[in-house]
């Protein structure tokens, strides 16, 4: 019962079926399941002992899931990160999981170089292909010529993955899984999502996400399935794979269906293959899916409504709930998994009643890495508290309708409004600043800032836009930057971010 012993496995009942295409490059399960024990072999050779943590900051090549599964097979605890952080979000990450060593794509080496100065722990950056910065290492050096099992012991209870999620603090959070965890994940997400040995899987969605990590390809590598990884997302390009490769599954977010629907001409391209199509990360417009069932010609639609913390775990519209509840979010739990909705007083409450979304299951997060206070205002007699809110039907149907956290949720990343208001007090002339997300046609929210500047002050929206783009991650920068003498609040001085939002999407006269 764990992570790396199921690659080996399948590498002895299939070796020669396709495992992993990667542009130019396919691999069998012998051949890939080879070279992850030479990696993990080169990183005992280095020093990395079972249970040290290492991070990953790699976009979807092959390199990602060589290394993921090399480390799983040493014991270490695996720290995918967010490619698209800048280096302050890079070093605090790198410190607060105590990696002590990153792989990253030689592309971000000069953002490492800048954040490993606020990680002590960090020893060893190996930089994927070659390294371009002296003291740097390269991931061909670290190739064993090894390729034998490492003979580490893993025991189903040892950490596997600390996947980081930003709260409403504002500092990211990292959910701490063991391998029993991810292991039983693979049997819920198979079991609940129809996901079979068979299947020709297509990554897109970015591998440090935990949706397309831990619902599709450690399922895929756990069921002997075959994987198709893509660098970056295009609609005609990730068209023309599923043609190229007789894509039989495939995940996406709404902003990439809405792409390829927007660039596929009636005919273009050979879709037939496809088997089910499954979206998530945010919620999907029925029109939108029901032409991407036109376009993909099948109704084999799942939606998923989980989070990080949950494995992701939570709820799901199976396809032939799609026919009666299109819009919903979801009924039953996955497997492995039950739901509830409670109110301020956590009791349940009745349909048409909002509630906050909990889940207890069998392969949700230990907790969060070294944050036992916020672990213990997640977790509350068992159950996970989501922060979402929903209203369940007189049919049991869930929808989620906010987020507690004040979330918003743009192509697919959480972007979290406390976050990106941080950030902005940074600036001298701000005196208050509040964030929240409106609806976005392409993009499903865009995130707004509504500022006040000190007196005497003035200031534009680039010049916001510019100061925050050294602080955090371009998808994070406010798309719009409003100046006002005042935030509203209440009679207690709680700023109201409902009627912010409310006065945004106001249509203009």
């Amino acid at each position: 019962m764990n992570v790396g012993h199921y690659l080996a496995l399948n590498a002895r009942r299939h070796p020669e079926k396709s495992a992993l295409t990667h542009e130019d490059r396919t691999y069998t399960y012998d051949e890939l399941n080879c070279a992850v024990n030479r990696v993990a072999n080169g990183l005992k050779d280095l020093g990395i002992k079972k249970g040290e943590n290492v991070a990953l900051l790699l976009t979807n090549t092959d390199a990602f899931p060589i290394s993921y599964y090399a480390l799983a097979k040493i014991g270490a605890v695996i720290v995918p990160m967010n490619f698209r952080l800048v280096a302050a979000e890079v070093g605090y990450i790198f410190n607060q999981s105590e990696s002590v060593a990153v792989i990253a794509d030689n592309a971000f080496e000069p953002i490492v170089a800048q954040a490993r100065k606020e990680a002590p722990s960090l020893r060893h950056v190996i930089a994927v292909p070659a390294a371009k910065l002296e003291g740097h290492l390269s991931f061909e050096d670290i190739f064993s010529a090894d390729q034998a099992e490492p003979g580490i012991a893993v025991h189903p209870e040892d950490d596997l993955q600390i996947l980081y999620t930003s709260g409403t603090t504002g500092r990211p959070k990292g959910a701490l899984f063991d391998h029993l965890r991810t292991v039983k994940g693979n049997f819920a997400f198979t079991g609940s999502l129809g996901l079979s040995v068979e299947d020709r899987l297509l990554h897109v969605a970015p591998l440090f996400h935990s949706a397309q990590l831990n619902i599709f390809l450690n399922p895929g590598i756990f069921l002997g399935a075959s994987h198709f990884l893509m660098r970056e997302f295009h609609p005609v390009k990730v068209l023309e794979a599923i043609e190229k490769y007789r894509i039989t599954y495939f995940f996406g977010v709404p902003t990439m269906y809405n792409m390829m629907v927007q660039a596929a001409k009636p005919g273009e391209f050979d879709l037939s293959s496809i088997r089910h199509c499954a979206y998530g990360a945010a919620p999907m417009a029925a029109p939108l899916v029901r032409r991407s069932m036109d376009l993909f010609k099948t109704e084999q639609f799942y939606s998923l409504a989980g989070l990080t913390e949950g494995g992701p775990s939570g709820v799901y519209l199976s396809p032939e709930d799609h026919r009666t509840k299109l819009g919903c979010s979801g009924k039953r739990p996955l497997l492995m998994t039950e739901a509830k909705l409670v109110g301020y007083d956590g009791a349940p409450v009745a349909a048409g009643v909002h509630g906050e979304l909990l889940l207890r299951s069998e392969i949700m997060m230990k907790g969060y890495y070294k944050k036992p206070a916020e672990t213990a205002e997640t977790f509350v007699d068992g159950w996970l508290h989501t922060g979402d809110v929903a209203v369940r039907d007189e049919d049991g149907f869930l929808t989620l309708v906010d987020r507690l956290k004040d979330m918003i949720i743009s192509g697919g990343e959480n972007i979290y409004s406390v976050e990106v208001e941080n950030a902005l007090y940074k600036l001298p002339k701000i005196l208050e600043a509040a964030v929240v997300g409106t609806p976005d046609p392409d993009w499903g929210e865009r995130v707004n800032a509504v500022v006040v500047l000190k007196p005497g002050e003035s200031a534009e929206a680039r010049e916001i836009q510019e100061f925050c783009r050294v602080h955090m991650a371009g998808y994070k920068i406010p798309r719009n930057v409003y100046f006002v003498d005042s935030l509203p609040r209440n009679a207690s001085g709680k700023l109201l971010k409902y009627e912010i939002r409310r006065q945004l999407s106001k249509p203009a006269n």
